[in-house]
C-alpha cells in the first residue's frame, strides 16, 4: 500500500519521452493564502514519487510546473503550468502532466 501523498509524472509528448529536470512546487491553501508544502525536480524517468514534505490533509492543493526551465532556449509557449486539485481523502494522489512546447493536459492518475 502506498502512503498518502501527491506524486507526479511529466511526459514530453513532442519527444515521446519522460521530461527530466522539471522543477515542481506544491502549495496548499491555508485560508486565503497559499503555503508551500513541498517541491522536487523530475528525475530521468520524469517522476517525483512524493512532493509532499509533511502529512496529507484534505483540502485544495496547487502543483506548479516550471516548464520554462525544462524547455530552456527551445521556443515554447508555456513557462509555468499551475494545476489546482481538490483532495477529499488522505490517500495517494497521482497527477500526471503531458506537455509539449505548445500544449499540455493532465488527468487524475492512479
Amino acid at each position: 500500500m502506498t502512503e498518502p501523498g501527491i506524486s507526479t509524472h511529466v511526459l514530453d509528448t513532442m519527444r515521446g519521452a519522460p521530461a527530466a529536470g522539471v522543477p515542481v512546487t506544491l502549495y496548499r491553501r491555508d485560508g486565503s493564502d497559499l503555503r508551500r508544502v513541498g517541491s522536487g525536480t523530475t528525475g530521468d524517468d520524469g517522476r517525483i514519487a512524493n512532493l509532499l514534505e509533511g502529512d496529507l490533509f484534505p483540502g485544495w492543493y496547487q502543483l506548479v510546473f516550471d516548464v520554462g526551465a525544462y524547455f530552456g532556449s527551445q521556443q515554447h509557449f508555456f513557462t509555468r503550468i499551475a494545476l489546482d486539485v481538490a483532495v477529499s481523502e488522505a490517500r495517494h494522489h497521482h497527477v500526471p502532466l503531458l506537455v509539449s512546447a505548445y500544449s499540455c493536459t493532465s488527468y487524475r492518475g492512479s
